[in-house]
């Protein structure tokens, strides 16, 4: 592990908290894609310390929700990281801007990896944290790393049902799935051709008066001074339009129902894609599983909403399942 030199300022979009300490460092993938982080510390606490690693949502930095929950959960005796996946923000990994059910779930395995070797870290007590499109590339990771000993998905969304089936799966046919494939793949030609890759713009801005509720929820966190990020791929002009090709092709909680580990997955019972965390714990299997509905959040209020985020839920979880 080591300092990023990345400038030492406080780019976060949350406040500072003097209860933690705070330094960039970075890591390396499977994929030897290297990967920045934010490390969060609780101030003057001696001794092995249980570590957590943060990502998400899908399309922010980690100097927006992800950095929240990590400061947070530092705040209450956790060492912390909150990175930025492959590809995007301060991490390496080109082409820029395209995400990948398998590269994205490696990158919370590299987490892991990193986590273990810390002095003051006890790689016996490691969880992770995914929130919107992470919350399912965490899932994945579970099921795949028996290290992690306690997970929480929080305001889930499965990336590849929502890719390969549409919102409420209303794209759930044979021909809807084949016209996208028409559709991204005529773009790969188009990209290869120009030598760039077209992007595929972020949350819609302005703001159209007839935009869904769930719509105007991103916008007013996204684009407002409240959430906003230079770097944030939602903020600005969103991932590659090829980016979301291989979710069409590859569901990440196949093997979910496997998981042997901890898991919590939170979500808004106001919220469009609760769906997505009713179904994935549905198919969780075992006694140590839970959902907990927030009454009348929305999916946005559990980016930063300091009076609905479950934080002492959330620790008093870690703290029964890493010990």
């Amino acid at each position: 592990m080591e300092n990023l030199q990345l400038g030492t300022q406080w780019d976060k979009t949350f406040p500072r908290s003097e209860q933690v300490e705070h330094k960039k460092v970075t890591f390396h993938n499977r994929y030897g894609v290297t990967l920045a982080a934010d490390l969060y510390a609780p101030r003057g606490v001696d001794g092995l310390l249980p570590a957590l690693a943060v990502s998400g949502p899908f399309g922010a930095v980690k100097e927006q929700a992800s950095g929240l929950y990590a400061q947070k959960m530092a705040e209450k005796g956790f060492l912390t990281i909150a990175f930025d996946p492959s590809f995007t923000g301060e991490s390496g990994g080109f082409p820029r801007n395209v995400a990948s059910p398998d590269i994205n779930t490696e990158d919370f395995q590299a987490a892991v990896d990193l986590l273990s070797v810390q002095e003051n870290v006890d790689p016996e007590r490691i969880g992770i944290i995914g929130i919107c499109g992470w919350g399912g590339m965490a899932l994945n990771a579970a099921a795949i790393d028996p290290r992690i000993k306690a997970t929480v998905a929080s305001t889930m969304y499965d990336m590849t049902r929502v890719t390969a089936k549409g919102y409420f799966d209303a794209e759930d046919s044979e021909q809807a799935r084949f016209e996208k494939r028409k559709t991204l793949c005529a773009q790969r030609t188009a990209d290869y051709k120009n030598g760039t890759y077209a992007r595929a713009g972020g949350v819609v801005d302005p703001l159209p008066t007839d935009a869904p509720d769930f719509v105007k929820d991103y916008y007013a966190y996204y684009k407002t001074e409240r959430g906003y990020h230079p770097r944030s791929l939602n903020s600005n002009d969103g991932w590659n339009v090829t980016s979301s090709l291989s979710f069409l092709n590859m569901p990440i909680l196949q093997y979910s129902q496997e998981i042997r580990s901890a898991v919590l997955v939170i979500h808004g019972d106001k919220a469009h894609s609760c769906y997505f965390s009713r179904d994935a714990y549905a198919k969780l299997t075992g006694d140590n599983k839970e959902l907990m509905l927030i009454p009348g959040a929305v999916h946005t209020d559990l980016y930063d909403n300091l009076d609905v985020i479950p934080f002492d839920k959330m620790a008093a979880f870690f703290n029964e399942y890493l010990k």
